[in-house]
């Protein structure tokens, strides 16, 4: 089994490496693949365009032709995934898409924290789609200053500032928090213990891989 991973980040290798080791997948199944520029041309145009939605596509098209499945692993980038996804020859599975999907599973009232502003209108367009079906109550929040911490190199501080934004979600009342970026996974150690831990994409969008490929 070969499953490509599409990062934009390379600080999200080993947190989709921990996923796989959580899900017992063997080393080496994963092969990842970044592509920091595809995310910054994105927030340089403040969207996602159709150029670079167009190059995403194109990129995992040709990901798909050596590999079972395919997880791109960017929220940004994540509506490119459709352009792609029928026709090519590996499952194309969008990570945010399987995080939205069990997110939503139980109902109540959702927080989806992002630390990307070009993430907030497909993170909130993909969540609302998939609260549909269970009458989920959707709310999709920016982390203020936390990407510019990332970018700086303070992961430290980066997760410690998702850390502070769960703890006040959870104290209004949240049911289940969601991280719309792999990035932001690690912020559930830092919350202190009796804590719901809040769900990250990584191991949710590896299960749905193995799901697809086991067929």
């Amino acid at each position: 089994m070969t499953i490509a991973c599409l990062h934009t980040a390379e600080s999200n290798i080993a947190i989709y490496e921990t996923a796989a080791r959580v899900l017992g997948l063997p080393d080496g199944t994963l092969r990842h693949h970044v592509r920091a520029d595809l995310l910054l041309s994105a927030e340089a145009a403040g969207r996602l365009t159709e150029e670079i939605s167009g190059e995403t596509a194109a990129l995992l098209w040709h990901l798909a032709e050596d590999a079972d499945a395919v997880v791109l692993n960017c929220s940004t980038l994540g509506p490119a995934a459709t352009k792609v996804a029928p026709g090519a020859a590996a499952h194309i599975i969008r990570a945010d898409a399987t995080l939205a999907d069990e997110a939503v599973r139980a109902g109540g009232k959702i927080i989806v924290l992002c630390t990307v502003e070009t993430t907030l209108a497909p993170t909130t367009a993909l969540f609302e789609a998939a609260a549909k079906a269970t009458g989920a109550e959707i709310e999709v929040r920016l982390v203020p200053g936390a990407w510019a911490l990332f970018r700086a190199g303070d992961l430290s501080g980066y997760l410690a500032s998702i850390a502070d934004a769960v703890k006040a979600a959870y104290g209004e009342g949240a049911v289940t928090i969601a991280f719309a970026q792999a990035s932001m996974t690690d912020a559930g150690r830092l919350l202190p213990e009796g804590y719901r831990q809040p769900m990250s994409g990584p191991v949710t969008a590896l299960a749905a891989a193995m799901a697809k490929i086991a067929g």
